[in-house]
């Protein structure tokens, strides 16, 4: 019986994941200042020289973090036209998430928040930020144009509103886990927008 042996890229992502989720774990157990990557090759099991090799720097690992951590976070999503549809099952995915999250979206909802007393993190954060808010903007936007949002709604504004109570409502329930019951919420929050924006 034979096995398949790894490509160079298969081993190269591997390494990638076990490191991204170990400077997970250091976030979530002792804060972004004690990153180090000399703790996280520790963590993970892999030399110092790798983790260097990987990202170059503290910074470039904090970024690829924030990337990893963000993506593809709601599923269901991808090949959904721009509208009011996707914004709502966006918003009832994301809060439905937040009641199985994993280290890695527990280290960006610390990250986020530290972000704003952390200048290394800020830049990080504010463009990450950004593109959620393009998202959402867009989907405001092409709600107005086929009718689905009302006209007088302004897509900036609900973007801003969006991400601030998403990301308030997943720090809160990293706080207080048994205070926020994500099944319940995520109806009533994606109906709120419902009615706010038709």
């Amino acid at each position: 019986m034979s096995t398949a042996r790894r490509t160079q890229k298969q081993r190269r992502d591997e390494a990638e994941a076990a490191l991204l989720n170990a400077a997970a774990a250091l976030v979530v157990e002792k804060g972004v200042r004690s990153l180090t990557l000399a703790r996280v090759s520790e963590q993970a099991g892999y030399s110092r020289g790798l983790v260097t090799h990987h990202f170059g720097s503290k910074q470039a690992l904090l970024e690829r973090l924030a990337q990893a951590s963000q993506t593809g976070f709601v599923p269901g999503l991808d090949g959904l036209p721009p509208g009011l549809d996707r914004l709502l099952r966006l918003i009832g995915g994301y809060v439905g998430m937040l009641g199985q999250v994993g280290v890695l979206n527990r280290a960006f909802l610390l990250l986020w928040a530290e972000a704003a007393t952390a200048s290394e993190l800020t830049p990080i954060f504010r463009e990450r930020d950004e593109a959620f808010r393009a998202d959402l903007r867009e989907d405001v936007t092409a709600g107005i144009a086929d009718g689905t949002v009302r006209p007088d709604v302004v897509p900036d504004e609900v973007a801003i509103a969006v991400v601030g109570q998403l990301r308030g409502i997943g720090l809160q329930r990293l706080l207080d886990p048994e205070a926020v019951d994500t099944e319940r919420l995520r109806h009533s929050v994606t109906e709120h927008w419902r009615r706010a924006l038709t």
